[in-house]
């Protein structure tokens, strides 16, 4: 809504203003980089004083004719609440949680720009990382995890968009797995999971690394979660629920008899943040909108075995899907 990139702020949008409250720290990178239109009140002495909060507060109520108030309860923290509830009497409170994240949905151009240029260096910073893995040395899950971190740097990425999951052998079993100093062994299968940040926007990528000699059991199950993210990113089209698209992936996995070994969503909405909305899941029942970019993420995981996660980015189209994720599988 904003542009603002500091950690301590919120934010009062009214239909013919909108504010941005934050303190001393932010106000200067509050002034060169937000949106113009938006007024800054500064809050570093409001804070220390209840009665000038209070009174400053009320004045913009009072200015607005604000009689009701939305807040995004899945973010605001109960002790937070309670500060503006107490300076807000008479005040209606209303949640309005998933509002603003209905309106992020659908990308620009600039920003499926951003997500694709995200992606490209994510992808530069994988090749990097699947050489070391054939080579089969040594390295610890940290270590990876720690190479994946200084390459994003050096091809231009702002920052990780999430801690890089990076598992080993039975560990590949785990699916949000943290590294471990578990060593890379020859015959392990080895998922990685990682994403970058570009000018805010985050990319994804879920690769799974066979042994140069894997089992067949191995091959069998990798070649069954390619066919169903295949499938589903083929046939994934604005207008579907998340539902309907989460199980597109989910019915080839269940028939094949392994419903009980992918027990997490099909995928996830991103953008400024790592999972946005819509979500790819059973549970979501809202419908896809063209222009929003979703990551399509089956996975099947054996436990004390290994398991394998193939993850992309794609873009809806209207006629047709593009898929912003070009490293091989």
């Amino acid at each position: 809504m904003s542009n603002f990139t500091g950690s301590s702020g919120f934010m009062l949008l009214t239909k013919s203003k909108k504010y941005l409250f934050t303190d001393f720290r932010y106000i200067e990178r509050a002034k060169n980089t937000i949106k113009k239109g938006i007024e800054i009140v500064d809050t570093t002495k409001m804070w220390k004083n209840v009665k000038e909060l209070k009174e400053n507060w009320q004045r913009i109520l009072r200015r607005h004719r604000i009689t009701t108030l939305g807040v995004e309860e899945t973010n605001m923290t109960l002790f937070n609440f309670k500060k503006i509830k107490k300076i807000s009497p008479k005040i209606k409170f209303k949640d309005c949680s998933g509002k603003i994240e209905k309106l992020r949905e659908i990308k620009s151009k600039q920003e499926i720009s951003h997500t694709q240029k995200s992606q490209s260096i994510n992808e530069k910073v994988f090749a990097e990382i699947k050489k070391i893995v054939q080579k089969r040395k040594p390295i610890t899950e940290l270590d990876l995890a720690w190479k994946i971190k200084e390459l994003g740097h050096k091809f231009g990425a702002d920052d990780i968009s999430f801690t890089p999951i990076i598992a080993f052998g039975e560990n590949s079993a785990i699916p949000h797995h943290s590294p471990t100093t578990r060593k890379l062994k020859k015959t392990d299968v080895v998922l990685i999971d990682m994403g970058m940040k570009y000018k805010g926007y985050c990319s994804d990528m879920s690769r799974t690394i066979l042994p140069a000699k894997p089992t067949e059991k191995q091959r069998e199950i990798y070649n069954l979660v390619l066919e169903t993210q295949t499938h589903a990113i083929k046939n994934v089209k604005p207008g579907m629920t998340g539902k309907a698209a989460d199980n597109l992936s989910r019915k080839i996995i269940n028939k094949a008899g392994y419903k009980e070994q992918y027990g997490h969503a099909g995928g996830h909405g991103i953008g400024l943040d790592i999972h946005e909305s819509p979500a790819i899941s059973e549970k979501y029942t809202k419908t896809l909108k063209t222009n929003t970019i979703i990551t399509i993420e089956p996975g099947i995981y054996l436990p004390g075995e290994f398991g394998v996660r193939i993850e992309d980015m794609v873009l809806i189209g209207k006629s047709k899907n593009k898929n912003l994720t070009k490293a091989k599988k």
